[in-house]
């Protein structure tokens, strides 16, 4: 079954009237137990997603917290000076190792203040 088939089968079991009716056996309405099925069919579906994603975690997770815990500051500092990232280019990796971000060649001239001399990070 799709996603959208499921939506839709879950839908049909929320909106029909004898979804009201209480089972007597487990005292759980109809809809009670429509609503557990899907819940419990999504979240075995979604497991293996979360393992990998679980996984990605621990494996880049020292490393992006070194990153941010380096870079942190200068990035926070370049998000409050740009107030347009759409007039800039992808940021190019030099063979020096510098990272560049060049400003568009046809985007506007604004109001922004151009940087004189090198800027550290």
């Amino acid at each position: 079954m799709t996603y959208m088939t499921k939506i839709s089968v879950m839908a049909l079991v929320l909106c029909a009237a004898p979804a009201l009716a209480e089972d007597e056996a487990s005292g759980k309405s109809l809809m009670q137990q429509g609503a557990e099925m899907f819940l419990k069919g999504l979240t075995e579906q979604m497991e293996p997603a979360l393992d990998d994603l679980k996984s990605l975690t621990e494996e880049m997770g020292p490393q992006m917290r070194d990153f941010f815990t380096e870079m942190g500051p200068a990035l926070g500092t370049i998000l409050e000076d740009v107030k347009d990232w759409s007039v800039y280019e992808a940021p190019e990796i030099l063979p020096n190792g510098d990272i560049i971000i060049r400003r568009k060649p046809d985007a506007p001239k604004g109001d922004e203040e151009v940087p004189t001399g090198p800027v550290d990070l």
